[in-house]
């Protein structure tokens, strides 16, 4: 492992804006700990992107984070859990929370029929990465997994609350609910900011589970694990995006309610390889 201090941030990366809805959890579930941010948002979408393009973008990230002091690196995004995690352990000496083997252990916990319902984005579905998950926490299980190409971009341009999201809501929530499931996983991290048009359409009693609340709770055991809890006053916060910070900075305080910090811009080198932003998920 590198040599982490525990005065350092915690790394927390997406493709986006998502993420930020795993930095909420962290400030909710350990205020004492300093954030560093990286919001991937001029290579958005991340869902329709190749693994190869997946992992050369998680490396540019986490090189910066760890340039940046991080102790600990989070991916905050469910597609870059999903084919970049266990290659970027073997690279980096540094701990690593992923956001999926939180989210299908509490899905196998909070079930009572054995139907589990999965929203995510085409990659993530395509990885079958949660679907191995949940069937490792439970054998037998049914795993509903739906692709939801639109969600990410109508996050990311500011239209979660708009009557387009509640549409596309009904129609991918159709599958799961055909399948009977009594639960569902929000596959990706941008998913809750769609939480009051989900629960208006999922019928009483249906756990809905949010992965980022269960991966703050990891990142809490294994900072513990590893010796880095924070000790000593709280110097803030830092955000840094691929894109335009001011967009950024704006969305972000819309979407958290919190007035965030000047945003940052960082370039990465690795190309853009061109790809459908409306038809593909972060």
């Amino acid at each position: 492992m590198v040599n982490s201090s525990a005065g350092g941030p915690i790394g927390v990366f997406d493709s986006g804006l998502g993420g930020l809805t795993v930095v909420q959890e962290i400030w909710r579930h350990l205020p004492d700990e300093e954030v560093v941010y990286v919001g991937d948002t001029a290579r958005v979408p991340y869902g329709g992107r190749s693994a190869e393009e997946i992992r050369c973008f998680n490396r540019e990230i986490i090189g910066f984070l760890l340039q940046q002091g991080a102790k600990l690196v989070v991916f905050a995004c469910n597609t870059s859990s999903a084919l970049a995690f266990p290659v970027m352990q073997r690279e980096f000496p540094v701990p690593m929370v992923e956001v999926i083997t939180p989210g299908a252990r509490a899905a196998a916990a909070a079930t009572r029929n054995g139907r589990i319902g999965l929203l995510a984005t085409e990659a993530t579905v395509r990885s079958g990465a949660y679907v191995r998950a949940i069937l490792g926490e439970l054998p037998g299980a049914q795993v509903t997994a739906v692709a939801c190409p639109l969600l990410v971009p109508l996050v990311e341009s500011g239209r979660a609350g708009s009557a387009e999201a509640a549409r596309a809501v009904v129609e991918y929530l159709e599958p799961v609910r055909e399948a009977g499931a009594d639960t569902l996983v929000l596959g990706c991290t941008h998913y809750p900011y769609l939480r009051p048009h989900l629960q208006e359409q999922l019928e009483r009693g249906v756990a809905l589970i949010d992965p980022a609340v269960e991966t703050a709770r990891r990142v809490g055991e294994v900072l513990a694990a590893h010796e880095l809890r924070r000790h000593g006053p709280r110097r803030g916060d830092r955000f840094y995006t691929s894109g335009d910070p001011a967009l950024f900075r704006r969305l972000a305080g819309e979407l958290t309610g919190r007035t965030l910090p000047p945003v940052e811009r960082v370039e990465f080198s690795s190309p853009v390889l061109g790809v459908n932003a409306a038809g593909a998920g972060g």
